[in-house]
């Protein structure tokens, strides 16, 4: 029985860089479409959709960006001074001289990167660990439209201003981006020393604090590059409208951060330019002579190994996102604590909206019954939200054959929800109800007609698609007081997003 070749890892490694470097300006020409792939009656009309109102929401955006980046920077920087300052006190008492190595210019270190953080930004230069695509892109866009915003017909003066003071802010914001990733360089190179030298002194209470600090700042960088990458309409208008122009891939490929970082060779894009590339055959050639044989089972072999490789590859990807690799620059900090994915999250993301409904079936005095109720939820933490709600009850009569709408009460609610165990959850929340029919709105002011009610109970939470879903059955420990009388217990269920 004939075994397949065996191919050693650094062959296998080298046959993969080989068919990059083959491939690779291939790959790069493709993601410039040829000038005469645009139609000149889109030339013409693409100084158009520049408006200034583009303009100013990109300014709005990046302006509040860079405001950002620079508190969290500033915040960061005085909590691990901070924590680094109670560290060194405990250190102190148990080896003075290891404390004496590891602070003696901390303070020192520290007051740099904030001087580093204030001044002005003059000429930021790029780097492969600070590169931002969406950045690069705007950036570059806004950049074209300045230098030939004279020579376009359709650009304004006014509109010529503001693509510079854009641009202007998207250099501003460049710096602070690189600043922000030193920071966090720093901040993570510190965070593994002294949990390296420090590990042996049950200091862990201290470095776990620290451990957080990196963690956290390293998900906010990640949630600001995310912010940059993601265009929003606006800004999709003036890189459409850059793009329109023949002009554009050129400049890109000379102009841009990208360019930058990996160059065009000056004959790309010409015959002479393929001199020297091999043909599949003979890549299929050598890579058979690299394996060691000339049989068709030197290629099933490699082909295994390669799905071998993109297997693992994509598995280290998966687990690369979870913890956050798209953190912008400097190497990853792996937390050492469950982190609570909302403590990086802005207010309004924090934020959670919602209705459910409950129904009860009609008597002799009262018809059927819907609670429908609208939330507003705010999530403290990912296992506890808490909100407050209205809702209002409507009356659909006393049967299929009396169908009569009516107005039959309202409610003012507040709620805390406590994760338990995976989706199960406990709920809580006080509500005022009016329980009286009314015909306007002026009757709700009868403060006298409001009764209490306090709720404790489970909710089982669930997800469909992007919305969740939950179910609730709750039980009301002042349902004795109510008047009319009614069950409870209490189901509903109800949607958030």
């Amino acid at each position: 029985m004939n075994k397949s070749p065996a191919i050693s890892f650094s062959k296998f490694m080298g046959i993969i860089l080989l068919m990059l470097t083959v491939f690779s300006k291939k790959a790069v020409a493709q993601d410039y479409p040829a000038a005469s792939t645009v139609p000149a009656t889109d030339q013409q009309m693409a100084p158009a959709r520049i408006t200034g109102r583009s303009l100013r929401f990109i300014d709005t955006k990046y302006a509040a960006l860079d405001k950002s980046i620079d508190q969290q920077t500033e915040k960061v920087l005085k909590s691990m001074r901070q924590k680094e300052e109670q560290l060194q006190k405990k250190v102190q008492q148990k080896d003075s001289l290891k404390a004496k190595a590891l602070f003696a210019d901390m303070a020192s270190r520290y007051s740099q990167l904030e001087n580093k953080l204030r001044q002005p930004v003059i000429g930021a230069s790029i780097d492969r660990k600070s590169y931002v695509p969406g950045l690069d892109s705007i950036q570059t866009a806004i950049h074209f439209l300045e230098q030939k915003g004279i020579s376009i017909k359709g650009i304004s003066p006014d509109k010529l201003q503001q693509l510079q003071a854009v641009s202007d802010r998207l250099q501003q914001l460049q710096g602070k981006w690189q600043a922000a990733g030193a920071v966090q360089q720093y901040i993570s190179d510190r965070e593994a020393l002294l949990k390296g030298q420090l590990a042996q002194y049950g200091l862990d209470k201290q470095l776990l604090g620290i451990n957080q600090e990196a963690w956290y700042y390293q998900q906010r960088l990640a949630g600001y590059k995310d912010m940059i990458n993601n265009k929003e309409k606006l800004e999709q208008t003036v890189l459409d409208a850059a793009r329109k122009f023949p002009a554009f891939t050129n400049f890109f490929q000379h102009n841009s951060w990208i360019a930058q970082l990996f160059p065009v060779p000056a004959n790309y894009g010409t015959v002479q330019a393929l001199a020297g590339l091999q043909t599949n055959t003979q890549i299929q050639g050598m890579i058979r002579q690299s394996t060691g044989a000339a049989s068709p089972d030197a290629m099933a072999a490699l082909q295994q190994q390669m799905q071998q490789a993109r297997s693992t590859l994509d598995q280290l990807k998966s687990r690369a996102s979870q913890l956050g690799s798209n953190s912008g620059s400097g190497d990853m900090t792996m937390p050492d604590f469950n982190p609570d994915n909302q403590k990086t999250k802005s207010f309004f993301s924090r934020l959670e909206y919602g209705f459910n409904i409950q129904s009860v079936p009609g008597n002799s005095l009262l018809p059927a019954i819907s609670d429908i109720a609208v939330t507003l939820g705010y999530r403290l933490s990912d296992k506890a939200t808490t909100g407050i709600g209205v809702g209002y009850k409507l009356g659909w009569g006393k049967g299929f054959n009396d169908i009569s709408l009516s107005n039959q009460g309202a409610s003012l609610r507040s709620y805390v929800d406590i994760k338990a165990k995976r989706s199960l959850w406990i709920t809580g929340g006080m509500e005022y109800n009016y329980l009286t029919a009314f015909s306007k709105l002026a009757d709700l002011k009868k403060i006298d007609l409001w009764q209490k009610s306090a709720l404790i109970g489970l909710t089982k939470k669930y997800s469909i698609s992007k919305k969740s879903g939950s179910i609730q059955l709750l039980y009301d420990l002042l349902y004795m007081k109510e008047v009319p009388l009614a069950s409870p217990f209490k189901f509903r269920v109800g949607y958030s997003f």
